[in-house]
């Protein structure tokens, strides 16, 4: 973190861990607030902040969890992409529920979502795989995801056979990999404070109108 990224993350701990979080500045809807804090774990400097815990299960109810990288947000939900024939894609598939915990420490903040997923459209998943690198775009078709293989050498031959078979910058999206956006159902914001009196709000959406509740800590 540069001296400037550690002041503002100072600055922003002080805000969180002793002015905390109150029913006036929690708002009447989450995503201010959500905006806000993600915009300041990025000013200060943290390694991903776009980094959180994705967690699925199967139809019977046997969870798994890892971690995703958040790429867009906004009142329609929080987007990742991912391979569509991963273990995690495979999971919501048949049970297109979902959580998101997002965790930024050094804050003592967490943000906690739950909700229903859905695909982005085809337009919107080649939209951001063309921003992604190269490597990584070659990368997407060379990785059966979450399929077992004998060897690292077989994907760095996988690898070297996409190269080859598309030597320019135009990569295709491949038809197995795109986006999911979770649309949340509810979003707790978690505020740490002092001798472990945290503060948790938690939002519940009812149609199109949010409520907003205090939880204890």
């Amino acid at each position: 973190m540069s001296l400037k990224s550690t002041l503002r993350a100072l600055l922003t701990i002080r805000k969180g861990v002793f002015t905390g979080l109150n029913e006036e500045t929690v708002g009447a809807e989450p995503f201010r607030l959500f905006d806000t804090w993600y915009r300041e774990a990025r000013e200060a400097g943290l390694y991903l902040p776009e980094s959180m815990t994705l967690a699925t299960s199967t139809q019977d109810g046997f969870p798994s969890a890892r971690l995703v990288l958040l790429k867009r947000h906004d009142e329609r939900g929080f987007v990742f992409f991912t391979n569509y024939e991963s273990r995690k894609a495979v999971e919501l598939e048949r049970n297109p529920q979902a959580a998101l915990a997002i965790h930024w420490p050094i804050l003592q903040r967490q943000v906690r979502i739950e909700g229903t997923v859905e695909k982005t459209s085809e337009e919107d998943s080649f939209a951001y795989f063309r921003t992604r690198p190269r490597g990584a775009r070659i990368g997407a078709w060379a990785s059966p995801q979450s399929s077992v293989i004998d060897d690292r050498e077989q994907l760095e031959q996988q690898v070297a056979d996409y190269d080859r078979r598309y030597p320019g910058d135009e990569v295709p999206l491949p038809p197995y990999w795109g986006g999911y956006r979770l649309r949340p159902e509810r979003i707790e914001f978690w505020q740490g404070r002092a001798n472990r009196l945290h503060d948790r709000f938690r939002f519940t959406r009812e149609g199109d109108v949010w409520t907003v509740e205090r939880l204890a800590p």
